[in-house]
């Protein structure tokens, strides 16, 4: 009995456990569900939507960068927060997008108002047009960071910019707004950061909103004309964290007179100084005393009017890179560095002097500037042998002598102190034809162009440095192939050995130029099909390969590999079949030169894809090559000693035997020349679409069809030849709205009508127009049938008259008379008897005076007619 009462006592708690766990692992499990069905798809509903209609805005994506963006039920994710671009935050609201560089077309959704915890917002480097709608809750917003930099939005900057007091970054830069800077501006106390560049179409009544953002650390208003702005130096003193700051081209030097500062007593954060490109001559020294101390790191002075250096910038201690090139300085170069010699010559990095006017020698007295690391002293009228002290300068990276009038160059036996100086610009130095063996001892061979170089190029083979990123031998007299060693130079980015006499094959070795941006092989005697050993060059941005022997189809991998082209040109070779559709995948593309081939049928309507030419990319003026090197210390600020830049920057077209020159705008060029082949088929329609192109040549092909109606569209058209094809029709009266047009030519077609008046049409040479039968009009001596008739039509009041007047008189008359009877019968007869009677005797007279006027007017004709 015992037993079994202890038995039950001890069932009892067992089963009430065991049913207390089952229970727990229920709920556990239901719950784990729960949650796990929650975490699957825990982005906020109304934030996703609010995403999904932003993406409804972009009309093109060719990186595919919204490609993980889905509504529910599609093959992606639910949850937003894992889309590329989106952060969250740990309650799943969205508090991050970022898209930069994305290359994204369309415009800015207003559905980012829903997007309530929204702190970061980057857009840069994109192709969003139109206005920018309001996309946040004014003060309520927690947005910090906005960047919508790099994009064509248009319109004015929006006021409600200015509630976002949370801001602590604005970058609005490289943007087409017009009109006034808002001063609700000034209301973003919290700023650190403003970016208000390249916004030349805005104007700027006063700073005075600027002294309001007390916490501004960085501060660019490059571009932006400040010439009705008279405090600015003061106003900018008085911002005691400000580091950075761009007054570059601002139009200073109409703002300058003597400044009265209340204190001296603090001294100037700023760290770095941009002030080129305004015009300023040696007064500025005055007022740019106070914005310099210790801290100044960087001052760029350059394309001003300025002829000689303060002493006191010698004494700034923190000084690395000083920028004052393309002045005014007829000085000796010892004096310049003499100026320099104080603390300031222990410090200094980079010393940039070109175009200055510099005479003189370089001296022993360089031996001081023992951090020196670059040293550009081309373009100037130096006489010098160079000092022996320069090769011993520890730090020294780049020595820059080219288009000067050197005396003597280092002998063989210097060659141990050469080797350490990475990169020397020997340019048009005279050091030919032998090529000196002490070269070779270089880490680079930067530029040894137009040299008078002659001979092979074998000695490459005998490099083995392993970090060699420039080779630059263009513009000389080189000659057999180019050698098959190009394994060495993993690491080489930049190859420039046009304008010489190699032939043969491209070297498969070229393969492993897997860092190569720019390759010029142009004017060379090069032959065989374009290599397909290139399509391991991804990074290629610039490719010229015209005026050789090469031969075969336009490969298609040059727009399945190749995709970060900018440039390309195969133009004056031997290529025929058809224009790939591939190359239409190159959205980066702005040159494109197939020119002087045997290329056939029609042209790609896919040529409308190119992105960098069409109506969204206003911005892309400040194209360079800048995008892809994120080195502070050398191709952003030292553009002029990185020669991917200076050779992209230059462009020679060559239009109907006259070479049109584009030098430092290539960021502005754009370019499709097809001329020379046998293309076959319309213009395309979709060609008008390409509204930033600057030159379009299709001459000497066999296109026929009319030009396209809208061509109109294309309205920043410089270059524009469509001479020697079979086209027909009239010439589009649209092209009249083509403002810069400098270069037409329609000659040699079947072209008919009136060429549209009113226009710069009628300013080119008829020369440009002849070949077309049935065209008339200025500028051709050719009269169209309306234009004679109204030459032939004279005022009659000087007795002159045709038939035309007489039937144009009668019928006015014949109207005339029929409504002023018809409606004096109605009231006349209708009203007395004394109308009736009236109206009979106005008839008599008025049958009278139609007879006399047109029996005269008969007359007058008939003495006009006779001899």
């Amino acid at each position: 009995m015992t037993n079994n009462i202890c038995y039950k006592h001890f069932v009892h708690p067992f089963f009430f456990f065991a049913s207390s766990v089952i229970v727990l692992l229920v709920l556990f499990t239901t719950t784990s569900a729960i949650v796990t069905s929650k975490l699957s798809d825990k982005c906020i509903d109304k934030e996703r939507d609010a995403l999904l209609h932003f993406k409804s805005y972009i009309h093109h994506d060719p990186n595919g960068l919204l490609s993980t963006w889905m509504a529910k039920g599609e093959e992606a994710t639910n949850d937003c927060c894992q889309w590329v671009g989106v952060e969250c935050n740990k309650h799943a609201r969205v508090v991050s997008i970022y898209l930069s560089e994305g290359d994204l077309v369309g415009k800015l959704s207003p559905s980012l108002l829903n997007l309530s915890y929204l702190t970061d917002l980057g857009l840069s480097e994109n192709y969003f047009y139109g206005f920018i709608p309001t996309f946040i809750n004014g003060s309520k917003t927690r947005l910090k960071h906005l960047d919508l930099s790099y994009n064509s939005f248009h319109g004015s900057i929006p006021k409600f910019i200015g509630s976002m007091t949370r801001l602590k970054h604005l970058d609005l830069g490289d943007n087409n707004f017009t009109g006034t800077i808002p001063p609700v501006l000034g209301n973003l106390t919290n700023l650190e950061e403003l970016s208000l560049r390249n916004l030349k179409r805005c104007t700027v009544e006063n700073l005075d909103w600027l002294s309001q953002l007390s916490h501004i650390e960085r501060l660019d208003m490059y571009g932006i004309s400040l010439a009705s702005v008279d405090n600015w130096v003061n106003m900018i003193l008085s911002f005691k964290n400000l580091s950075y700051l761009n007054f570059g081209e601002c139009g200073l030097s109409e703002v300058m007179h003597p400044y009265s500062y209340p204190s001296f007593n603090s001294s100037s954060s700023i760290v770095v100084l941009f002030l080129e490109n305004n015009n300023l001559n040696t007064s500025m020294y005055h007022w740019l005393f106070p914005l310099t101390s210790n801290a100044l790191e960087l001052l760029f002075l350059s394309a001003n009017n300025l002829d000689w250096i303060p002493k006191y910038l010698g004494n700034l201690c923190s000084l690395k890179y000083l920028y004052f090139n393309d002045n005014l300085m007829p000085l000796k170069l010892s004096d310049l560095l003499n100026n320099l010699s104080g603390c300031t010559s222990h410090t200094l990095k980079f010393l940039y002097a070109s175009s200055s006017r510099l005479i003189g020698s370089l001296s022993d007295d360089i031996h001081k500037f023992s951090s020196l690391s670059i040293l550009d002293l081309s373009n100037n009228q130096l006489d010098w042998t160079i000092s022996e002290k320069v090769w011993k300068l520890p730090e020294l990276r780049l020595l820059d002598v080219s288009n000067n009038s050197l005396e003597q160059v280092p002998s063989e036996a210097q060659m141990p102190n050469i080797s350490s100086v990475e990169n020397i610009n020997w340019s048009s130095c005279k050091l030919g034809p032998h090529f000196p063996k002490w070269i070779q001892a270089l880490k680079n061979l930067s530029n040894l162009s137009r040299n008078k170089f002659s001979g092979e190029i074998s000695f490459l083979c005998q490099i083995y440095d392993g970090f060699i990123t420039l080779i630059n031998l263009s513009h000389n007299s080189f000659t057999g192939q180019i050698p098959d060693c190009l394994y060495h130079f993993t690491t080489l980015e930049f190859l420039n050995l046009g304008h010489n006499s190699f032939s043969r094959r491209v070297p498969a070795s070229i393969q492993h130029l897997i860092n190569l941006k720019v390759l010029n092989l142009y004017n060379n005697s090069l032959s065989g099909e374009l290599t397909s050993s290139l399509q391991n060059c991804t990074d290629l941005k610039f490719l010229e390969l015209g005026a050789n022997n090469f031969s075969g189809y336009v490969p298609v991998w040059i727009g399945e590999k190749l995709s970060r082209l900018h440039a390309l040109s195969l133009t004056s070779n031997k290529l025929f079949g058809t224009i790939p559709i591939q190359l239409c995948e190159l959205v980066h593309l702005r040159i494109l030169d197939l020119s002087m081939n045997n290329l056939n049928g029609t042209i790609p309507t896919c040529l409308s894809n190119l992105m960098s030419m069409n109506n969204l990319n206003g911005t892309m003026s400040n194209y360079s090559l800048e995008p892809y090197v994120h080195n502070f210390e050398l191709p952003l600020l030292f553009p002029s000693i990185f020669p991917l830049v200076d050779y992209v920057d230059h462009a020679m077209i060559k239009w109907q035997g006259h070479l049109h020159e584009f030098s430092k705008t290539l960021g502005l060029l754009t370019i499709i020349d097809l001329s020379r082949n046998n293309l076959t088929g319309k213009i395309p329609q979709e060609l008008t679409n390409l509204s930033k192109l600057i030159a379009l040549d299709l001459s000497m092909n066999a296109l026929h069809g009319e030009i396209p109606p809208n061509i109109g569209e294309m309205k920043e058209l410089q270059i524009l030849d469509l001479s020697r094809n079979n086209l027909s029709g009239v010439i589009p009266s649209s092209m009249s709205e083509i403002s810069f047009l400098n270069y037409l030519d329609v000659s040699y077609n079947n072209l008919s009508g009136k060429i549209p008046s009113g226009t710069q049409l009628q300013s080119f040479d008829p020369s440009r127009y002849v070949g077309n039968e049935g065209l008339c009009g200025l500028p051709l001596s050719e009269q169209c049938p309306g234009d004679k008739e109204k030459e032939a039509t004279l005022a009659i009041g000087e007795g002159h008259v045709t038939e035309d007047d007489i039937q144009m008189w009668f019928y006015i008359g014949g109207a005339i008379g029929f409504s002023i009877g018809f409606w004096m019968v109605c009231i006349a007869l209708l009203v007395n008897r004394r109308g009736r009677h009236t109206f009979f005797h106005f008839l008599d007279h008025l049958e009278n005076w139609i007879y006399v006027k047109v029996m005269i007017l008969i007359a007058k004709s008939q003495r006009v007619a006779s001899p």
